[in-house]
């Protein structure tokens, strides 16, 4: 368990790679300015974990409960609140900074967590890779889904059939992608790969949760 921060996707360019010349795909990530709002701990609220805020708005876009909660750590108005468990929080002040390069490293592999991009309302085959039926004159089936289930029994489509719909918008989470470059006066992170969602989406990245390793 470990801290991670939000930040926007900003969108994609290339790098290339030193030692072997070649152009390496990377998504440019605005990690932060993120401020620490709430430190729990296990005495106090039964576990460990770190609340961290970003993105500054006008007080009116939040209600008196949240500004309420910000003034106590004297922090402006924040957007986004994420919370993240850790084992100790000792290391956390209220107020502070996150400073990206005490979290990653270009060694770094992260996992980001995002929304997808909504494509709305999509067919079978768009939403699920359905292969077509036949083009021939004659043919009834050339985009349809084909049987949905048995008619007698049970006399219902099950839940979960593979059919049209929404398609996207979905909160997921890409892992083990590398960290390619570091800003730290611009706060932008280079990470290798695509990640979830358009330019100016919210992003959350923390370093990779290894099974087996602490």
């Amino acid at each position: 368990m470990s801290i991670g921060i939000l930040g926007t996707k900003v969108g994609m360019t290339q790098v290339f790679d030193k030692e072997t010349g070649n152009a390496v795909p990377v998504t440019v990530v605005q990690a932060g300015p993120c401020i620490v709002t709430q430190v729990k701990t296990k005495e106090t609220d039964g576990y460990s974990s770190v609340q961290i805020g970003y993105g500054e708005v006008k007080e009116k876009a939040l209600s008196r409960p949240e500004l309420g909660h910000l003034k106590k750590v004297g922090a402006s108005p924040l957007r986004h609140l994420k919370e993240y468990r850790l084992e100790k929080t000792e290391d956390y002040e209220l107020g502070k900074a996150l400073d990206i390069s005490e979290i990653f490293n270009t060694d770094t592999t992260v996992d980001v967590s995002g929304k997808t991009m909504g494509r709305g309302f999509a067919g079978y085959h768009k939403r699920h890779n359905f292969k077509r039926g036949l083009m021939s004159h004659g043919s009834k089936s050339h985009r349809a889904p084909g049987s949905t289930g048995a008619g007698t029994t049970p006399g219902r489509v099950y839940p979960g059939k593979k059919m049209a719909g929404r398609y996207g918008g979905k909160q997921v989470t890409t892992r083990k992608l590398k960290v390619v470059k570091i800003d730290v006066e611009q706060n932008l992170l280079l990470i290798k790969g695509a990640i979830p969602g358009k330019p100016g989406s919210l992003l959350s990245i923390s370093p990779s949760n290894i099974v087996g390793q602490k």
